[in-house]
């Protein structure tokens, strides 16, 4: 798959309105789809065996994305096969009292994986420049007044930049993924949650509410993925009308990632190796 098209151009002439929320890149059907998602599921836990034992990098997947657009499902699905002793996932809420006495990176940095882990972030520091941003939540934040000016939304994202250029300088590869979901779909899949009663405990009231500000929260999407879609951090927006695809999708970005970094098992030096027979034969000697 070229995953090249999912990528949010960052010469300054992104526009999110251009992405098609329903393409599928010709996959004839479901069925297709996941035996693909199968195939890298497999694949992508074989490099994370790999990046595991080389303790080099890291690896930060971020989802961000409106509600009902898949964000658990893809982490689910996507993610089925990776060992959890090398995994860790966060799924970042309204922010504590403690969190808000501090920078709103400082929760972020507490949160990011170590070398050899994949970190999973299901929604993250951009809800500060997103939902802080469309509902005006900054005057909670405690900030000084002065500091809270028209001018604040381009610090935090030369803010984000800098922080994420510090940790991909520091080892850890970020894929950042919107979810694209269509206003259309997400009312069907509203409607879907409400009609069923295994899917009431999803809906909320408030995600009504929400779809008032639809429009802003499209904005908000659009200044920020401009501003911060890097070539060290990326931002892929994901056609996820098409759950299967959108899945599938991410898998692809994830695999095609992580073969770039080229992760092996470490090799042993001559006396290491020596050891390990001298070991071998002590075993086998064993009575």
């Amino acid at each position: 798959m070229d995953i090249s098209k999912f990528i949010a151009n960052h010469t300054g002439k992104f526009n999110l309105s251009k992405f098609k929320t329903d393409y599928t890149a010709d996959i004839d059907s479901k069925d297709e789809a996941e035996k693909m998602l199968k195939k890298n599921i497999e694949t992508m836990a074989e490099l994370q065996d790999k990046l595991y034992a080389q303790d080099r990098y890291s690896l930060l997947i971020i989802f961000q994305a409106m509600d009902a657009a898949g964000k658990d499902g893809a982490i689910k699905h996507v993610m089925s096969g990776l060992n959890p002793q090398g995994t860790q996932v966060y799924s970042f809420k309204q922010p504590s009292k403690e969190e808000l006495d501090h920078g709103y990176l400082w929760r972020i940095q507490k949160a990011v994986p170590e070398r050899g882990r994949i970190g999973i972030f299901n929604r993250s520091h951009y809800e500060d420049v997103l939902i802080v941003r469309v509902h005006n939540l900054i005057k909670y934040q405690q900030l000084p007044e002065e500091l809270v000016d028209d001018k604040i939304w381009e610090r935090r994202f030369r803010q984000i930049n800098d922080f994420e250029k510090y940790l991909y300088e520091n080892g850890t590869v970020i894929i950042k993924f919107f979810l694209n979901i269509s206003k259309e779909e997400q009312k069907k899949r509203f409607l879907s949650r409400i009609e069923d009663p295994a899917k009431n405990w999803k809906f909320s009231v408030a995600d009504v509410d929400e779809r008032k500000f639809w429009d802003d929260y499209m904005k908000a999407y659009q200044d920020a993925i401009a501003a911060t879609s890097t070539k060290y951090a990326p931002w892929y927006i994901i056609p996820a009308d098409k759950k299967w695809f959108a899945r599938l999708a991410v898998s692809e970005v994830i695999v095609q990632t992580m073969k770039k970094l080229k992760p092996d098992y470490p090799k042993l030096s001559d006396e290491q190796i020596a050891q390990l027979q001298n070991c071998k034969e002590i075993l086998l000697n064993e009575k």
